[in-house]
């Protein structure tokens, strides 16, 4: 159950998953507190049968202004390694979770804020939005969100942001391709669940086989990805999932999945 105080909200809404960091006296910035958490509800959202998609935002006006600088700071420089790796322990759960997760943001989402948004599947956020590989600007530097963000602009692109620090307004960001969608400040909520809703209609199966199959045909050569493409759609079109999505096309009505 949610203690009101702890660092990571976590609930199940008719198959959506709402994880919230909820540290915003700190910008939602990251301690270890709320990375462990973070990374823990995760862990239970893609364990959960129930959960078709997961929704990740913050309480207060910013998504997350990025690791607590205070703490880490004051950390020796074996901590401070053990402290990054628990931050990049995420991410690395959303890339291996077979749900979409969408990161609906509002204010900054500055450095890892930036990666943990950007280590998405679908970014919604308001025009208060700002996205950022922030750390050049204290003399540290945002190599992991840097990443994160060359999977979405390019690595040449990314690398110019992460060097100098500018910040990626929302507009741009979507002009980008980084984000899907650009709302007013009241709309917010309404976009993602709307997303949210749209995405938990469709087959669990589907779903997962389409990130895993991009996860695995990136960087192959053409003709090496489009083998497994095809690998990956002649088995699911065996699946009763399939079977019963073609039917229920067919008969006009909306199918039930099973997620086999």
């Amino acid at each position: 159950m949610n203690h009101p105080t702890s660092s990571v909200l976590a609930r199940l809404e008719k198959g959506i998953g709402r994880i919230t960091l909820n540290r915003p006296e700190a910008m939602n910035t990251f301690n270890r507190d709320l990375a462990s958490r973070l990374s823990d509800e995760l862990e239970k959202m893609q364990e959960n049968p129930e959960v078709r998609v997961v929704v990740l935002d913050a309480a207060g006006k910013h998504f997350s202004a990025g690791i607590d600088l205070k703490e880490v700071m004051a950390c020796q420089r074996h901590e401070i390694r053990d402290f990054i790796r628990l931050m990049d322990r995420h991410n690395h759960r959303i890339a291996a979770m077979s749900k979409p997760v969408i990161a609906s943001i509002r204010g900054y989402a500055l450095a890892n804020g930036a990666g943990l948004a950007l280590a998405c599947d679908f970014i919604i956020a308001s025009e208060s939005a700002v996205l950022g590989t922030t750390a050049i600007n204290v003399g540290l530097i945002c190599l992991e969100p840097g990443l994160q963000l060359a999977r979405w602009i390019g690595q040449k692109q990314a690398l110019q942001y992460v060097l100098s620090g500018d910040f990626i307004p929302a507009t741009e960001a979507h002009r980008l391709g980084i984000i899907r969608k650009v709302t007013s400040e009241g709309d917010l909520e309404r976009e993602t669940l709307e997303l949210a809703e749209k995405l938990a209609e469709k087959s669990p199966l589907a779903l997962a086989t389409g990130k895993r199959g991009f996860q695995r045909m990136d960087g192959l050569p053409l003709e090496r990805a489009v083998e497994v493409g095809g690998d990956l759609f002649a088995a699911l079109a065996s699946s009763e999932d399939a079977r019963e999505g073609v039917e229920a096309f067919l008969e006009k009505r909306k199918p039930t999945w099973k997620g086999r």
